[in-house]
């Protein structure tokens, strides 16, 4: 019988995070635990030995030649570099778009940055790693909603509606159009249009690509 689970590998510094993590992802049904480690540098080698289809790392972990405090980080970009159909969901304590915007520096392609109270929402957490899995990317809805609040204070002819920050919101989560008109109770074509009044605010060419609108997301956010 063919296993078809996602396969993944678990990296937490704190045993009983990363064994609570480990047993949520297992009683899900679709993600089955390969290896679950606890340092950047087990991370890396269990990765190449156990050549899982995603990460589920914390963003601060002890280990090797790292930046502290960017451990979790600097090893995605590691394991996107030598294994590109690895995806990579990092946890981090941080809602400062600072920490998200360093992970997408190098590209958005199969990665995701959630909140690590993500953990206790397994559907959340269960969306970002079929999205990495499939090779797409999410932000954090805390992390984009604080952002939101900051940027669009300043107003002018770049601020967003309201409802097209909740359109953004959504697309930050790695949402198809079709799909952001369920959760927000919109028709497509106004999806569409909010879409399209987004990429023309930020100056960006509307595009259906997953990628090109999470990067449209961080162009947005990006405090540098």
């Amino acid at each position: 019988m063919t296993d078809d689970r996602i396969r993944a590998v678990v990296a937490d510094d704190h045993y009983l995070v990363r064994e609570g993590t480990r047993q949520l992802l297992e009683t899900s049904g679709e993600v089955r635990v390969v290896g679950a480690v606890g340092d950047a540098d087990d991370l890396l080698d269990a990765v190449r030995r156990l050549a899982p289809d995603v990460v589920v790392t914390d963003i601060r972990m002890p280990g090797g030649a790292w930046r502290q405090g960017f451990e979790g980080i600097d090893a995605a970009h590691r394991i996107r570099a030598l294994h590109p159909r690895v995806g990579v969901v990092v946890l981090s304590q941080y809602a400062d778009a600072l920490f998200a915007v360093e992970l997408f520096r190098q590209g958005t392609e199969g990665f995701a940055y959630l909140l690590k109270d993500r953990v206790g929402d397994l559907d959340e957490l269960l969306g970002a790693i079929r999205a990495v899995a499939s090779g797409g990317s999410v932000i954090d809805p805390k992390v984009v909603e604080g952002l939101l609040a900051r940027r669009d204070v300043r107003g002018g002819p770049e601020a967003l509606t309201p409802r097209e920050r909740d359109v953004l919101r959504e697309m930050a989560r790695g949402r198809s159009n079709p799909a952001i008109a369920r959760v927000l109770h919109l028709s497509v074509s106004s999806v569409e249009k909010n879409v399209n009044s987004i990429f023309t605010k930020l100056g960006l060419e509307n595009s259906g690509d997953v990628h090109r609108r999470v990067a449209a997301v961080l162009s947005y956010l990006d405090p540098g």
